[in-house]
């Protein structure tokens, strides 16, 4: 085999590995952004949940201040 055909042959080789490169980096750039999507709706679904909690701890405050009032009286 000359050095030409070795040429090529790395060439090829060299093609192959860049293409594979190149989906995994596609592959990578669309799985970071549904990451990124899922985060974003996580985030909100917490602070969601964080505020549902408050008001629910509040509620109960307040009920627990009553009985203590109707307690008192």
């Amino acid at each position: 085999m000359d050095s030409l055909e070795q040429a090529e042959k790395d060439l090829a080789r060299l093609e192959q590995q860049l293409m594979s490169l190149l989906d995994t980096c596609r592959k990578l750039r669309e799985e970071n952004s549904s990451l990124q999507s899922r985060q974003e709706t996580l985030v909100a679904e917490r602070a969601a949940l964080v505020a549902k909690n408050e008001e629910a701890r509040s509620k109960v405050e307040a009920m627990i201040n009553r009985l203590k009032a109707l307690e008192q009286s």
